[in-house]
């Protein structure tokens, strides 16, 4: 007696999508429930309570504030970044092609990546004064390391036998960047991306608070010495949400879009 294949179930993916988004959700009430009985006990400018932050976020929104800060932060996360990238991508294909030239920059790299921001943002305030290369600077520094770094890393993984056939069939340098390369490398530049773009938004509040007159950073030094912990809390949120979004809405999505060649191999 021949057994039915048992069909996989239809809708489990979507199913296990809801699931983990009410989860979630579950897990934003529960912390927005120990916020509000914490703050039941303490003074409002010490730890504001829900309804108190979202007015202060309603009330910097109304004005603009918030829009026109969050706007300027972000131009200056996309300007250091973008450069961070124009700069980090060939230099972490050329140390990864060429030996030489990595043996020696190879104890470079890691220090640059343990800089402090903080001391670059420093560095920035002497170089730049308050302007937005301040900001800027702080942003490529600590960028373009981990840039670096991700590419190098994935140069490394190119097979070293397309590379000798590529030369036996005496391909051009620039088809061999194409065809070969850029392929491999692409999913260790997007990581390295992502993680990069991650910090240099938060490095940005450390230049912003330092050395700026405008912006998120700003805005938040502002508050807490007029101790309007509302405001504080209120531009924290935004942050956070809107990192959230960057992640989950833009960035995350468009990788999966880019290498879902990648996972239809795996399976």
């Amino acid at each position: 007696m021949s057994e039915t294949p048992a069909t996989p179930l239809r809708g489990t993916p979507s199913r296990f999508r809801a699931g983990i988004i009410a989860q979630r959700l579950g897990l934003v009430a529960v912390i927005l429930g120990v916020w509000w009985v914490c703050s039941l006990g303490v003074p409002h400018y010490i730890l504001p309570g829900p309804a108190r932050v979202w007015n202060a976020l309603m009330q910097i929104s109304a004005s603009g504030d918030l829009w026109h800060n969050l706007g300027i932060t972000l131009y200056r996360v996309g300007i250091g970044f973008v450069l961070a990238t124009l700069i980090g991508l060939p230099l972490g294909i050329l140390f990864g092609a060429n030996r030489r030239v990595g043996e020696f920059f190879e104890p470079v790299i890691p220090v640059m990546n343990t800089v402090s921001s903080a001391i670059w943002a420093i560095f920035a305030l002497i170089w730049f004064g308050v302007s937005n290369a301040t900001t800027v600077f702080v942003v490529f520094m600590t960028a373009m390391p981990l840039i670096i770094t991700n590419v190098w890393q994935g140069t490394r993984t190119v097979n070293a036998d397309f590379i000798e056939l590529a030369r036996v069939l005496r391909m051009p340098s620039w088809k061999v960047m194409v065809k070969i390369y850029l392929p491999t490398i692409l999913p260790y530049f997007f990581s390295g991306a992502r993680l990069a773009f991650g910090f240099g938004w938060r490095v940005s509040l450390v230049a912003e608070t330092l050395g700026s007159s405008s912006g998120v950073g700003y805005r938040l030094r502002q508050a807490a010495d007029l101790i309007q912990t509302d405001q504080v809390f209120a531009w924290t949120l935004t942050l956070v949400v809107m990192m959230a979004v960057l992640e989950m809405g833009i960035l995350r999505p468009l990788e999966d879009y880019l290498f879902r060649w990648k996972k239809e191999a795996e399976q």
